[in-house]
């Protein structure tokens, strides 16, 4: 049970004064959540104001440095609206103090408001960023603008908050004002050496702190109240991590003996033999198999590694054993594609093969889950329908998940609840770095594959701005006309009002009138097959340029496409342009892959792309991404199960990480079921950052 404490964190938003359902809903988005029924008032405690308006800085217009956000204090001595029907130019106002004059700029202004907000000769205060054009000063749609008269309602020092459309600063604010008062006092959960080392401070004060800056020093990373709120976050992760792990162990493995009858047939059929750390890897999964301990182990290897091959002989030493094995893709195109490459490779040892996947129905389904239940499937690959009610495992003794950040850690969970504990190889693709591994899978074992498979051409990269886009173009419908095949990756789907990015559906109208032949369309709001359909028609040459969202980053396998085009790469994750660039290179011809700008890049922007210019390190890449972007951008998307961090960040706090794990180990050393009197206080830092999946395996446990 949630302890009574924390009752008033975990009251709906609307329970708050002032927050009706439409507040609620906007509050709930900005907070990331599905609806506002899922949304918490401990959820607005977690956001962190990401800087601060310092209204105690009055330099006077003049002496405004470009860039800097100033508050300024002057007299309207202009209005200048934009000519009738030329609603799209901006409505200025002019104010002057002392020293100069500043032009406040409006755009798409509604009604007189600006008049009477700012009438003739009033005195105004207003704060915001103010840039300098030909010597003039200017302040775009200013942060807020009073009169000089109700100026004195104003803090001096200000939180600034992200936004979401709809929602004011105010409005935020209040709702966030109002949350503070719910905190009440909590027990210590941090060791109190600890504590002291750190000089942290109590977890409420350290609430209080961050949503009330004093300076710019209370809004860095760094600061102290920051940096409690990081190790809380996590130590709430590690511990929940050590406790799954310890669940996951308690369940005993069955130990694996193989005899290397399959694994020599399929490794004799190879026209390559495995690299130097393909061979490692599978050394290391035997032996964890052979334990009675359940083996936990996180196979990292770029694209193109040879992960599939690696996972097919822990596999069959599986079936060698006398059981069974899954494999689990995230969507159905990867596991009918692991299904086409495995199966071929099976084929040599005389092992069975089937695929399961959401699609499968009726008496097919049946017949599959049938010799699944009998034992006579061998190897099952298919989606997250391999875990259903329905099917039921004859031995199941290794189950491989293929993409894991796509899993978030806890689905792993659902094969023990079926009372089933087979040994668990999870891959990915996306090379993470260490720290990351930590907070994410802090539970498992790593192998890496680092060199590439025999016979893999290196991929040549280019950057090259959007205004050359029309030399590209002319080549790729050279390239197209001689028989080769290629991806053009767009980043959004349908062209919104907002957005200036041309869109897949346009991309692809435009191009198909420029190739002159035909051009397939892939993107994440089709139907599963109308996706596998064009995927299936790129495959077998009907066409031969393929338009896409990021949906073929992970796993499509085309071996014969050679060029890759990136439309605005400059909005990309580093480890995502890696992942699409992999795309290309998996046949003998060489490829390349070209990275369309929209210039003027900023210099992040263009140390990001000179990195990928320059490597095909997938794990210096991911090392360099984490440093200049940050872990949430790093394995695609907020949304794939990643550890959203909303106070910590690995960048700032990667040494607290590393205290946390070893704390979190210590402690469940000590106290496993947390009943200790740190263990009680242990668990309400659990259910306050939404742990609670944790607390119920030390209960079913």
């Amino acid at each position: 049970m949630r302890p009574t404490l924390l009752d008033p964190l975990f009251s709906p938003l609307s329970s708050l004064t002032g927050v009706g359902p439409k507040l609620a809903q906007l509050l709930a988005t900005l907070l990331g959540r599905e609806d506002a029924e899922d949304a918490r008032v401990v959820d607005l405690l977690f956001l962190a104001p990401h800087r601060l308006i310092d209204r105690r800085h009055q330099p006077g217009i003049a002496y405004a440095q470009e860039g800097a956000v100033v508050t300024v204090v002057g007299d309207v001595i202009r209005h200048l609206p934009p000519p009738a029907g030329k609603s799209n130019l901006p409505y200025r106002i002019i104010l002057q103090d002392d020293t100069g004059e500043l032009a406040l700029t409006f755009f798409k202004v509604k009604g007189n408001w600006l008049e009477k907000a700012a009438p003739l000769d009033e005195r105004l205060m207003v704060s915001g960023k103010v840039e300098w054009f030909n010597g003039r000063a200017s302040m775009v749609h200013p942060d807020y603008m009073v009169r000089e008269s109700e100026a004195g309602n104003l803090p001096m020092v200000e939180p600034v908050y992200p936004l979401t459309a709809g929602l004011s600063p105010k409005m935020l604010r209040k709702a966030v004002e109002n949350a503070l008062t719910r905190l009440p006092d909590f027990p210590e959960w941090i060791d109190p050496s600890l504590v002291s080392k750190q000089g942290f401070a109590p977890a409420r004060q350290s609430f209080e702190q961050l949503h009330h800056p004093r300076d710019d020093r209370d809004a860095d990373p760094q600061a102290p109240a920051r940096r409690r709120l990081a190790y809380d976050e996590f130590l709430a992760g590690q511990v929940s991590l050590a406790m799954v792990r310890a669940k996951l162990r308690r369940v005993a493995g069955t130990p694996i003996v193989p005899t290397g009858k399959l694994s020599s047939k399929i490794l004799a059929a190879l026209p390559f033999s495995p690299t130097r750390s393909q061979s490692e890897a599978v050394a290391d999964i035997l032996r964890d198999m052979a334990s009675d301990q359940r083996m936990l182990r996180l196979l990292q290897g770029d694209v193109g590694a040879g992960k599939t091959l690696v996972a097919l002989l822990a596999m069959a030493a599986a079936i060698e054993g006398g059981g069974q094995a899954v494999l689990m893709a995230p969507t159905e195109i990867l596991a009918r594609q692991h299904y086409a490459t495995i199966s071929k490779l099976a084929a040599a040892a005389g092992v069975t093969v089937e695929v399961l996947t959401g699609r499968t129905k009726g008496r097919e389904r049946e017949a599959i889950t049938e010799r699944i239940a009998s034992g006579a499937a061998q190897i099952i690959i298919g989606t997250h329908a391999l875990f259903q009610d329905s099917v039921i495992y004859n031995n199941l003794l290794l189950a491989v998940v293929d993409e894991q950040h796509r899993f978030g850690v806890h689905q792993r969970l659902r094969l023990t609840a079926k009372g089933i504990s087979p040994h668990m190889l999870v891959m990915t693709a996306t090379p993470i770095p260490r720290t990351l591994v930590l907070a994410a899978f802090g539970d498992m074992d790593v192998s890496k594959l680092t060199e590439k498979p025999a016979g893999r051409k290196p991929i040549q990269t280019v950057t090259v701005p959007t205004d050359r886009i029309e030399d590209i173009v002319e080549r790729l419908r050279v390239a197209v006309a001689e028989g080769k095949k290629a991806y053009w990756i767009c980043p959004l789907v349908e062209e919104t009002e907002e957005s200036e990015l041309m869109s897949a559906e346009e991309r692809h109208a435009v191009l198909s009138m420029m190739i002159g032949a035909p051009v397939g369309l892939v993107h994440g709001r089709m139907s599963g097959p109308d996706k596998d359909a064009a995927m299936l028609a790129f495959k077998n040459g009907e066409t031969r340029l393929l338009v896409a969202t990021t949906v073929v980053e992970v796993g499509v396998d085309v071996p014969d496409a050679t060029i890759m085009v990136i439309e605005h790469a400059e909005r990309f994750g580093l480890a995502q342009l890696h992942q699409l660039r992999g795309r290309v290179g998996r046949g003998a011809e060489a490829s390349s892959c070209i990275l369309l700008y929209k210039g003027p890049l900023s210099e992040n922007g263009r140390a990001r792309l000179s990195i990928l210019r320059d490597s095909e390190d997938g794990f210096l890449i991911a090392e360099e991404d984490l440093k200049l972007r940050g872990e949430g951008e790093l394995l695609g998307t907020r949304q794939s199960g990643t550890p959203g961090f909303r106070i910590a960040s690995l960048e700032h706090h990667g040494d607290l990480l590393e205290i946390a794990r070893k704390d979190a180990a210590y402690l469940l050393e000590r106290d496993p079921d947390l009943i200790s009197e740190r263990g009680d206080a242990v668990r309400t830092l659990l259910y306050l950052h939404r742990r609670d999946e944790a607390i119920r395996f030390l209960r079913a446990g």
